[in-house]
């Protein structure tokens, strides 16, 4: 039997009571977040949070079992409710440093990392690492944060796009890898939602449409009808090979042999999205392979701790 130890930090202060704690660690989503829940009231008397901590202060939460703490979440307050009798502290990973507002600039056929070099600059203290092409026809930065912009990248697209120390990461999906884990139905899995499927059963049509400065549609297909259409709409881009190539990147990702949903295990093994995660069954062993970890949500309690891990394409 282990016991769940944590260790959360806010600021100068240190955490005694919790209610529970739920991190989200995606490279679909543009950052991490957690959510800690404190009990609203103590001994019959209302809890004043707000008065020790606020909206920017460091938060770093640690977990474990045994006290054997493992850093979890690492970022910042970026809200605090007291909605329902609780308090509920809402963080966001360092890029909540990219929540301020950046200089108008208007870029003519611009790639993305041209985009991104600006952001850096305006944000100040961080610098690109950035092996991912993407070409723009024009863009335009008004009344927009720092923040504005990532997301729009981030959702058109679809690179990996992170904070890693004091560097803005973006990466082709599935081309980092940043750690391995080991899971098997008989050891360590204690709950399955994971599908197992033939490439020839997913059968997906990717269509993704650009717009010119001169208001032409531009369209790129890629994978069969009759299945499932994922549909991407981008104004500002033109270039073909641009949107053939993200036409060919999604359907690679959609059409594959193997599994797709989710897991739940423990705390241990630590599992972060952007790992690769070997999944074995000694009684399927066909079935066995490696995935890439799109998402790890994690819970703690003092019921316990949970990895529900969502895994992606085959690798």
């Amino acid at each position: 039997m282990y016991d769940i130890t944590w260790k959360i930090t806010l600021d100068k202060y240190k955490l005694t009571m919790l209610d529970s704690v739920k991190i989200i660690r995606s490279v679909e989503q543009l950052s991490d977040t957690a959510v800690i829940v404190l009990p609203g009231a103590c001994f019959n008397k209302a809890i004043e949070i707000e008065s020790k901590v606020k909206r920017g202060d460091a938060v770093t939460i640690q977990a474990g079992y045994d006290g054997n703490l493992v850093t979890e979440f690492e970022g910042f307050i970026e809200s605090i409710s007291t909605d329902d009798g609780a308090i509920k502290l809402n963080c966001e990973d360092a890029i909540f440093q990219f929540r301020k507002p950046i200089a108008d600039k208007e870029f003519t056929n611009p790639d993305v990392k041209d985009i991104l070099d600006y952001i850096c600059s305006k944000v100040g203290g961080y610098s690109l690492k950035c092996d991912y092409s993407f070409k723009y026809d024009k863009f335009v930065i008004r009344n927009n944060t720092a923040y504005d912009i990532l997301k729009k990248v981030q959702e058109e697209s679809k690179a990996n796009v992170y904070i890693k120390g004091k560097e803005l990461n973006v990466h082709p999906q599935y081309k980092e890898i940043s750690g391995t884990v080991k899971y098997s139905f008989q050891v360590n899995i204690e709950k399955s939602e994971l599908e197992y499927k033939d490439a020839r059963d997913r059968v997906v049509e990717v269509v993704v449409e650009g717009k010119g400065k001169d208001g032409k549609v531009i369209r790129e297909t890629a994978g069969s009808t009759g299945g499932d259409q994922v549909s991407i709409k981008i104004d500002g881009i033109s270039d073909k090979a641009t949107l053939q190539a993200l036409a060919g990147e999604q359907l690679k990702i959609k059409s594959y042999t193997g599994y797709s949903g989710s897991l739940t295990g423990w705390l241990v093994p630590f599992c972060d999205a952007g790992f690769k995660a070997s999944i074995k069954d000694k009684d399927y062993e066909f079935k066995n392979g490696d995935y890439y970890v799109l998402e790890v949500e994690t819970t703690i309690s003092s019921a316990g701790g949970q990895r529900k891990v969502t895994v992606g394409m085959k690798i």
